[in-house]
């Protein structure tokens, strides 16, 4: 092998060993503390994490709030709540993929950790929704509620409310940038009065073709 073909092989792999082997990936744990990554075209746990933190500590700030309703225990305190959480709902723009058992994951385990809601176990709830052949947007028709609601109880499992959390976005585009505006919106029905409370929380999120989109779009002196 001459100096010339010895030259172009070394240059081969070096290009090769820069660029990566094809179909070779490379990983890396993350620490706890470390920033989520941020997704540059659609959203991911930089978004839906704050979503359910802000979401769920509203519904629980409300919910704790003690009125002449609130059934009480015989040591006066009042008594948890008992949730079926049907599901999550997405009508955002977006795919989200498996995004939306971890959220349902997160949202159920937050409401668990708190001592003013039981929830009962999501397989229960599918077997309901199975045994009774009910879609969980329908459960708010009178007959299809109380003939889910004698299913889980039959079960050993009555509850005193649904829960349904829902996803939206709404789009903003200008020019060559794009705002998305994310919404995870938690209502809590009450199956025996039919009174709903609802909480909902927002995290917008930027979108550009180019790396100066930011500081173009979002800087403090442009209106």
């Amino acid at each position: 092998m001459d100096r010339r073909e010895w030259l172009a092989g070394l240059g081969t792999l070096m290009v090769s060993v820069s660029s990566g082997c094809k179909g070779y990936q490379y990983g890396h744990v993350i620490k706890p503390d470390a920033p989520n990554l941020v997704g540059s075209h659609e959203a991911g746990a930089e978004v839906f994490d704050p979503l359910v933190d802000e979401a769920v500590a509203k519904l629980l700030a409300r919910q704790q709030i003690v009125t002449a309703e609130t059934p009480v225990g015989p040591d006066g305190e009042p008594l948890p709540k008992t949730i079926c959480f049907v599901g999550i709902e997405n009508k955002s723009s977006e795919d989200i993929g498996d995004f939306k058992d971890q959220l349902y994951q997160q949202i159920d385990s937050r409401l668990l950790e708190a001592n003013s809601f039981r929830s009962i176990s999501r397989r229960m709830v599918d077997a309901a929704l199975y045994e009774t052949r009910l879609r969980p947007d329908s459960l708010m028709i009178p007959d299809n509620m109380r003939l889910f609601t004698a299913v889980l109880e039959r079960q050993g499992a009555p509850i005193d409310y649904l829960l349904y959390a829902v996803l939206t976005s709404g789009t903003t585009t200008r020019n060559s940038s794009t705002q998305r505006d994310y919404d995870l919106t938690l209502e809590l029905v009450n199956v025996h009065t039919g009174f709903a409370d609802k909480q909902t929380a927002e995290v917008r999120k930027g979108y550009h073709k180019s790396a100066m989109g930011k500081v173009w779009n979002y800087n403090p002196f442009k209106r």
